[in-house]
């Protein structure tokens, strides 16, 4: 099962994406991960992207779909992969299709969960008072001013992705304000569609 996983900051995607590893058989592919492995591990794109990052700069959308490419090749994505916070762009969609293209790989599906923002913040607050009741450390944007920017940040650049994939017929929208199993239920149910479709 080959498959994206869309959604705003806090909408749930990590969670759901670690549950579909467990029953897909199939790895999580995370770019900032794969960023930071290929960093360590000083590959030819991983000094590239370093160089780039300790500049200051976005690391570019060829160097990330390399590193995807570059991915795709172990042995663990065989069954599959699942694309949790890429693609970000439409640009970055368009070379996602033209790498699978190339493979001869297809999607079996785009689900997005769609919430409502004004939760998603409470839910963020909720979620960093229950971290520091736990003795836990609080991500540093996980504060409301900078969720909100995240999440402006996901409206002007992710949000498209969503359009685009709609108007392929490629899109699914679950409904991420649902408790945490109703979801997975849900994108279950999706996941059986997009099997019936292939």
């Amino acid at each position: 099962m080959r498959l994206v996983l869309l959604g705003p900051p806090g909408a749930g995607k990590g969670t759901q994406a670690a549950r579909l590893v467990k029953k897909l058989g199939a790895p999580q592919l995370s770019t900032g991960d794969m960023l930071r492995a290929a960093v360590a591990e000083k590959t030819p794109l991983g000094l590239k992207a370093k160089e780039i990052m300790d500049a200051g700069a976005l690391v570019p959308d060829e160097v990330v779909i390399g590193l995807i490419d570059e991915r795709l090749d172990s042995p663990d994505c065989v069954r599959g992969f699942i694309l949790d916070g890429f693609p970000r762009t439409v640009a970055q969609a368009e070379a996602l299709q033209r790498l699978l293209d190339r493979r001869g790989l297809a999607l079996d599906a785009v689900l997005e969960l769609a919430v409502d923002e004004g939760a998603l913040v409470d839910r963020m607050r909720k979620r960093v008072n229950e971290t520091i009741a736990a003795g836990g450390a609080v991500r540093a944007d996980d504060n409301p001013e900078s969720f909100k920017t995240r999440l402006e940040a996901y409206r002007a650049q992710t949000a498209p992705v969503s359009a685009h994939y709609a108007g392929r017929s490629q899109l699914t929208k679950v409904d991420g304000m649902a408790p945490i199993d109703e979801v997975t239920a849900a994108i279950d149910i999706a996941l059986g569609a997009a099997v019936g479709r292939c």
